[in-house]
């Protein structure tokens, strides 16, 4: 057996938990296959080598083009992967193509909690609850996937929850919009015009600040730890910050001449910002789903 032949093996003994995955995020059976087929050469075409858990990577995998064919659905062609089908083929599993009343009867299988989940949630949110909630992910592993703090990655899959687990949703997150939305303004606005007391009133005591490598930070440190070191960070600044929906959270974004250039993520606990991740990378950025918010 070569290696390409070991490999394709390895590959098919994960290939009904990816499909499972795939077929809980998408909910539809061709695009579940689809995601699959795109994993699978992404690993055939990479080094393998150096991949110490296989299912742990093929699923992160599997999570990522997922994600992507959410954010991209209503304008991705109806078969997303034909030229790749003839440039490298894994053979498909020999199960007889899925029809209308197959469908259906994996829809059954799947819950009508689910087809909540899929029919109101933000890409974000379904990842992070369906990663998290059916297949015990860990929230360090979907923050990854998600370019978020594992704290925000688990409000997400907390607010899916709460509607998979039938809870008067609509005025819970309407409240932690609310709230988180407050708390952001209060931020931006005290920043923006130099109130030092606002700025701290809205500040945890032990705050950070992290940021990627497009964004510098002061002293070129990693990051800032500490009120007064995020009071000499944002103090007067900001100027083109505004508040906006990152991926169905309230966050914020950086938007000089109307283009989003940054992203401000918020973790927040009882009121107080405990943590910011600044984003800037251009990559990361493009992958966000932004609605900016009247002021």
């Amino acid at each position: 057996m070569n290696e390409k032949d070991f490999l394709a093996e390895r590959f098919e003994e994960h290939r009904s938990h990816l499909r499972a995955v795939a077929h809980r995020i998408l909910g539809s059976s061709n695009e579940a296959d689809d995601a699959v087929q795109e994993a699978w050469l992404r690993l055939s075409r990479g080094d393998s080598g150096d991949i110490a858990n296989l299912g742990g990577w093929l699923t992160t995998v599997v999570g990522r083009i997922c994600l992507d064919m959410l954010r991209s659905r209503t304008s991705r062609r109806e078969d997303s992967l034909p030229d790749h089908e003839s440039a490298d083929p894994l053979p498909r599993s020999e199960e007889a193509p899925v029809n209308p009343e197959q469908e259906a009867l994996l829809a059954d299988s799947v819950g009508s909690a689910l087809f909540v989940v899929l029919d109101t949630l933000t890409p974000a949110e379904r990842l992070a609850f369906v990663l998290h909630d059916l297949f015990a992910v860990p929230f360090d592993d979907i923050a990854l996937i998600l370019d978020r703090t594992p704290a925000s990655t688990r409000q997400l899959a907390s607010r899916a929850r709460r509607r998979v687990q039938g809870r008067p949703v609509d005025a819970a997150a309407e409240t932690d919009h609310t709230h988180r939305r407050a708390v952001v303004d209060a931020f931006l606005t005290a920043a923006r015009g130099g109130d030092f007391d606002a700025l701290l009133a809205v500040l945890d005591p032990e705050v950070v600040v992290r940021a990627d490598r497009a964004v510098p930070l002061l002293g070129g440190a990693d990051e800032l730890r500490g009120r007064s070191s995020v009071l000499n960070a944002f103090l007067g600044r900001a100027q083109e910050a505004r508040t906006a929906v990152l991926d169905g959270s309230v966050d914020a974004a950086f938007v000089p001449g109307g283009q989003v250039r940054g992203a401000l993520h918020f973790t927040i606990v009882d009121g107080r910002i405990t943590a910011i991740d600044l984003v800037g990378d251009p990559a990361r950025l493009g992958r966000l789903a932004v609605q900016l918010l009247d002021a």
